[in-house]
């Protein structure tokens, strides 16, 4: 759903970017909450791997494709705050190394792909946590629905910035009922892949996951006919301990699926694309300032194999988004720490 430049007016652009600029400012105040010396790196490996299985496309009607928008997954593993971050990272690695997604409308896409995605299915997730039971598998099927709802609301979202700032002429009801019908469908491939990365991870290291935090309830021993809190149990080492096993399988994952699976990935146009040139809302759409970059289009310029091509693009593209994103969450970390310590120091002692 990469909105390309010329689709967006110049004053709306604006408009969304100032706005993207506003709630990726919050994000970063908020992301001090979520983070911690383990999840900071983590944060940057879940960028990563949302920019790999962005890179596979998977068929959903005829002629059409779709991909994982990310941002549920994000909101479930890392936070909210942190979540919309991790998204904006990847649109940003996109837009400037592989001219994905244009960059005047960058501030659009990171508003419909990280903002309303991440915020959508953050509160159906914590709504739908509150009536479930408290378990594993509640997390993953309310991670499920809110994936699934979280693709259409973006649809909505993006027809709604379309209508007030749209370059052509087109219908709206019509650009809504296409949009929306057609990101249903990308939904369900959103849904099973987030219910599977979240299911996957909570099954080894339920702690890492935001989501499931505070799902564990306290066990009870009565004594004399009442019933008290039993005393915690130490945690294991494989549960509490490093990271490091974690943060390794999940960059090698992330690398095969952009080095390897992406080769088999769909060739179809993905939904907005396929409305897009359907409804003519393409009509005025505008060339890549990127075009020129050695990566655009996902391969390696003046390498002829378009495996090895493709295969090198998603390995550079993972490399450098989880370098990059892990250095933005390690930042945010330190400066938390920093103000934690300027506070101790400046307490009156009593």
């Amino acid at each position: 759903m990469h909105v390309p430049d010329g689709f967006i007016n110049a004053p709306v652009s604006v408009a969304a970017g100032v706005a993207a600029a506003a709630a990726v400012a919050v994000s970063l105040r908020g992301a001090r909450r979520e983070l911690d010396e383990r999840t900071a790196p983590l944060a940057g490996l879940v960028a990563a791997f949302i920019f790999a299985v962005q890179m596979l496309n998977f068929p959903v009607a005829a002629g059409t494709s779709g991909h994982l928008l990310g941002g549920a997954l994000a909101a479930i593993l890392v936070g909210p705050y942190t979540g919309v971050l991790c998204v904006s990272v990847v649109l940003l690695m996109q837009g400037i190394l592989f001219a994905d997604g244009g960059l005047t409308a960058l501030g659009v896409n990171i508003t419909v792909m990280g903002v309303v995605t991440v915020v959508t299915a953050h509160l159906l997730f914590r709504g739908l946590l509150r009536v479930l039971p408290p378990t594993r598998r509640s997390v993953t099927a309310a991670g499920f629905v809110a994936a699934l709802l979280s693709v259409p609301a973006a649809a909505a979202a993006f027809t709604a910035v379309y209508a007030v700032g749209g370059t052509t002429d087109v219908p709206l009801g019509k650009v809504l009922a296409a949009m929306v019908g057609v990101h249903v469908l990308i939904g369900i491939g959103e849904a099973l892949i987030t219910a599977a990365t979240v299911g996957a991870v909570i099954a080894v290291r339920p702690d890492l996951v935001h989501g499931a935090c505070g799902l564990a309830t306290p066990l009870k021993l009565r004594v004399d006919g009442a019933l008290v809190d039993a005393p915690a149990a130490p945690v294991p080492a494989a549960a509490g301990g490093s990271t490091k096993k974690v943060w390794v399988t999940g960059l090698v994952t992330a690398l095969v699926l952009a080095g390897f699976v992406s080769f088999y990935a769909s060739a179809n146009p993905d939904g907005l694309e396929k409305v897009a040139a359907d409804k003519g809302i393409d009509e005025k759409v505008e060339e890549h300032a990127a075009a020129g970059s050695p990566l655009a289009d996902y391969g390696v310029k003046d390498v002829d194999d378009a495996r090895l091509s493709g295969g090198l693009a998603g390995v550079i593209g993972v490399g450098v988004t989880v370098v990059a994103g892990t250095g933005i969450f390690w930042a945010v970390r330190r400066r938390k720490s920093g103000e934690l310590t300027a506070a101790s120091a400046s307490a009156p002692v009593a």
